[in-house]
């Protein structure tokens, strides 16, 4: 429990957040460690996670600095999901031919990362602006013909852009509303932004699908908020904005909700469904998350006493995805090099670094051809098909695999 009062709410301003989950001090789970202080601890934050009985928004305690959250050598590049490009794919080809997208158009996306979806755009002739504070990606999608700026976005720099650029036909944001704590600033922007007859579609993690699947591992200091239909609606109608149309995608990141959002209400059949669900399961009550902390005592548990055992039998144990969900989940559940001895990655961008608290080194994932570890624990368990199509070779040569969540279990390709 914490020790002082929970700050008001950062969505509606209410005090009496009510603490549900404390998943301890760990550190930024982004803050990959160079080899030269893989010796020395990292600095922790508190990471306690709450629900607003005045609007329904889950959010952490914590706040820290966004340059802190996102340094200018954040490591997370978009473009190495296979998943993730087709996906993306899938939705700018929706947009085009829904919207009729075409050369006089404009399409934003607020976190475009290194370009991997605006470049969609850009190839069927669609103009792009893509707006993210992390340099290296920025200059990767300038490089790459995406038109992009590096900055943090808010309703001042929406001022600017609009005069600059004029109004948005489409506003993309993916996996960022969970990111920033002025929410509102960041939401009353993209009104600003968004012409009169214009759409934004938001993705984020359904808080649903994370608490029914016990997704504790996708709580951490740079995922702030924790999102339903019921609090984005309510955050959304304090600008003037509407929710009115929901699509659900199972399998990406756990359970992910695209939220259709414009100046006008037009609600669709499929997002009364959305709404009916969430009110039916009470994700406006306290009580729903009330006893989640149970649970995830219950998984870790389950986890730490299978890698140790198979520690104890003699079988050696790596972890795939140097990902924000793996760091909460390794130092929550204390597993150290003795349990998970190394990490592997797509991202070139990680190899030679360190998980933070618990400081495995991170290499490309050939050496598990050359280390051969008998198990695989997935950390990026989010992708786990896409990882396990990638290492045939590894589970060929009999190699097996330990998804996590949302119970730790040995799977078969």
């Amino acid at each position: 429990m914490s020790i002082t009062a929970p700050p008001p709410c950062r969505s509606c301003g209410d005090e009496g957040l009510l603490p549900f989950l404390d998943l301890g001090s760990t550190p930024l789970s982004d803050a990959l460690v160079p080899p030269e202080r893989a010796d020395q601890p990292d600095d922790e934050y508190p990471l306690e996670v709450t629900f607003c009985p005045t609007c329904a928004m889950v959010q952490i305690t914590e706040t820290l600095p966004e340059d802190v959250l996102f340094p200018d050598d954040y490591p997370y590049f978009s473009s190495f999901s296979d998943q993730l490009l087709r996906h993306s794919r899938r939705h700018a080809e929706g947009l085009i031919s829904s919207r009729g997208l075409h050369s006089s158009s404009l399409v934003m996306e607020l976190a475009s990362n290194d370009g991997y979806l605006l470049k969609n755009f850009v190839e069927a002739g669609v103009p792009v602006l893509g707006v993210d504070p992390a340099p290296a990606q920025v200059a990767q999608a300038n490089r790459d013909g995406v038109r992009s700026r590096c900055a943090f976005f808010g309703r001042e720099l929406a001022t600017e852009l609009r005069d600059e650029f004029g109004p948005a036909d489409v506003i993309i944001a993916n996996n960022v509303m969970a990111h920033i704590p002025d929410l509102n600033g960041f939401v009353a922007g993209m009104a600003h932004m968004l012409a009169d007859d214009g759409i934004i579609t938001v993705e984020n993690p359904w808080v649903h699908d994370l608490i029914e699947h016990g997704e504790f591992d996708t709580m951490y200091h740079e995922h702030i908020f924790y999102h339903s239909c019921i609090g984005v609606e309510a955050l959304m109608n304090r600008h003037g904005l509407h929710l009115n149309h929901v699509e659900h995608f199972a399998d990406l990141h756990g359970g992910t909700l695209r939220y259709h959002i414009s100046h006008h209400e037009r609600r669709s059949p499929e997002a009364k469904e959305f709404f009916a669900t969430e009110y039916e399961a009470g994700l406006d009550t306290f009580a729903y998350y009330d006893g989640f902390a149970h649970r995830v005592e219950a998984i870790r548990d389950e986890l730490v006493a299978l890698l140790t055992r198979l520690r104890d039998e003699g079988a050696t144990v790596a972890a795939y995805g140097a990902a924000a969900k793996g760091s909460t989940l390794l130092n929550y559940a204390g597993i150290d090099r003795s349990l998970v001895s190394f990490v592997v990655d797509r991202n070139t961008h990680k190899h030679g670094l360190h998980m933070p608290g618990t400081h495995q080194p991170i290499f490309d994932p050939a050496v598990l051809l050359e280390q051969s570890p008998d198990y695989l624990l997935l950390l990026a368990w989010n992708f786990a098909d896409e990882i396990m199509a990638q290492q045939f070779e590894y589970a060929a040569a009999g190699g097996r695999f330990i998804r996590p969540i949302p119970t730790p279990e040995i799977i078969q390709p």
